[in-house]
């Protein structure tokens, strides 16, 4: 039985890479310094994702999210984890037009944020790009499988590998990103046994998001997880907790409270004594 990794200092990305084969990495996103706070301690790796766009400025897709958006929600999620290794992911339009500009972009990512390193969608297409980073100092997370910034080109959020063809494309992409220095990749929503052809066949971490229990590590999105995001529920997301209904009654309770007067009572108020409080007779 494998032990559970005791932590006495932030992970890192040597840490992560070194985790093939062995205890699965534990990894869920943050977007703000509270979240991170709360999650730090249960998790390997808290990866700041461009799904911020959708969870919390309720865009359509990650399409809209800017460079700067990362950056502060970057260096947010950085000031409240103390032992997670913190991951930012590039946006859409970042990092594709060549090896130099994504270096520009992830430079000031890891100078701004203070992160360990970060998330690039994409195959064979990026391997030039990952292998540039990676020599000069950025630790890279690939991501191959379904691509959330091609989504228009792929046609939907629909599963991919269900044929040999576009098995072999994925498989082929997963190679590149780890020949070309990537210390770990995601792979997102293929069909089971894809997924765990691929952790076999390479020799980097492969952590899962709708893949399969067989990578090295699984992430989710915390609001899904926790019931925050409700709009709609990805079929490999578990729910572990309903927060959102029970910040749904807090708020009708809240709101009761206010339109009967009932909040605030003198215990919550300036200058005047608590019920109890007043001077001896």
């Amino acid at each position: 039985m494998l032990d559970e990794p005791v932590r006495t200092r932030r992970t890192t990305v040597p840490d992560l890479r070194a985790r093939k084969g062995g205890i699965p990495i534990v990894s869920l996103t943050a977007y703000t310094t509270p979240m991170a706070r709360l999650l730090d301690a249960q998790v390997d790796m808290l990866l700041v994702g461009d799904s911020l766009g959708m969870v919390l400025y309720g865009m359509d897709t990650t399409l809209g999210v800017t460079l700067e958006m990362m950056i502060a929600h970057g260096a947010a999620v950085v000031r409240g984890a103390q032992t997670a290794c913190v991951i930012v992911d590039m946006p859409f339009g970042s990092y594709q037009e060549s090896p130099a500009a994504a270096f520009r972009s992830c430079a000031r990512v890891m100078a701004e944020t203070g992160a360990a390193g970060v998330k690039l969608e994409g195959g064979t297409e990026m391997a030039e790009t990952i292998r540039f980073l990676t020599k000069r100092g950025v630790p890279v997370l690939g991501h191959v499988g379904l691509l959330p910034q091609s989504v228009h080109t792929a046609g939907g959020y629909h599963a991919r590998g269900k044929d040999e063809a576009a098995s072999a494309a994925i498989l082929a992409d997963a190679h590149a990103v780890a020949e070309a220095g990537a210390f770990a990749m995601v792979i997102e929503g293929t069909v089971e046994s894809l997924a765990r052809d691929i952790t076999a066949a390479v020799p980097v971490p492969t952590i899962g998001i709708g893949a399969s229990p067989a990578c090295d590590g699984q992430i989710l999105v915390t609001e899904d997880v926790v019931g925050l995001f409700t709009q709609f529920t990805p079929r490999f997301v578990k729910r572990y907790a309903e927060l959102g209904e029970q910040v749904e009654r807090a708020a009708a309770a809240y709101a009761e409270d206010v339109r009967a007067r009932r909040f605030p009572g003198p215990e919550h108020c300036f200058g005047i004594k608590k019920p109890g409080k007043g001077r001896r007779g």
